[in-house]
């Protein structure tokens, strides 16, 4: 395992980016039989926005637990304001809302990519946990670079 010491001299000094977007397009697999998305997928597309939102950063996932560094969902709020369907072209952002002394805030919003009509939103709590699933500062370099 790479220690955090010798992680964080390969890391970002802060994170730059608070905000990220992704295209989303529905898969047939991810819809009802009526071509609806199924509820159950909005968590996994969410995770993809945080995903990404690191990536955009200059860090992965991969990296961070290697470091032994974990985030676990610990709270996750969805409304459902209209449908999304089947092959249609969608925009997730995802926004750090706030970072905390053990725990990092996000916010969603999908949208229609052609109309930006609001389609769901949400937001999560995630825990910092360190290897041995104990909660752990946030390192450093997680927090917002200042302005």
């Amino acid at each position: 395992m790479v220690s955090y010491a010798a992680m964080e001299k390969e890391m970002p000094r802060h994170m730059a980016l608070s905000s990220h977007t992704i295209p989303i397009v529905p898969r047939y697999a991810e819809t009802d039989r009526g071509g609806v998305v199924h509820h159950s997928v909005f968590p996994i597309w969410f995770e993809m926005g945080r995903t990404e939102l690191l990536r955009a950063n200059g860090v992965a996932y991969r990296d961070l637990e290697e470091a032994g560094i974990f985030f676990v969902v610990a709270e996750l709020r969805i409304k459902y304001r209209r449908p999304a369907f089947y092959d249609e072209a969608l925009l997730l952002e995802t926004t750090c809302s706030r970072v905390a002394a053990v725990k990092v805030e996000h916010t969603y919003r999908l949208l229609r990519r052609d109309s930006g009509l609001l389609l769901t939103e949400g937001s999560s709590v995630l825990a910092c946990l360190d290897a041995e699933r104990k909660v752990r500062r946030i390192p450093e370099f997680m927090y917002p670079q200042e302005v």
